[in-house]
């Protein structure tokens, strides 16, 4: 199975700011923030790319696709 981490609490804690000024920011809903960062949402290539832009960090190293063992 493939998993889709976020790293987004982290960026955003380096940067000091809350959920509700990023989904401003990037013109997205706050729950939307609060489920990619737990992995509950997969991003748009458009959202996604907006946040890279954002955070001035390349896509994938915002989000990780990892394989989880299924044992």
């Amino acid at each position: 199975m493939i998993v889709l981490k976020s790293n987004l609490r982290i960026l955003r804690a380096k940067m000091n700011i809350s959920q509700t000024t990023l989904s401003k920011a990037i013109n997205i809903s706050r729950q939307t923030i609060s489920l990619l960062e737990k992995g509950e949402y997969i991003p748009s290539l458009k959202t996604a790319k907006k946040l890279s832009l954002y955070f001035e960090e390349p896509i994938d190293d915002i989000f990780i696709l990892e394989e989880e063992d299924l044992i």
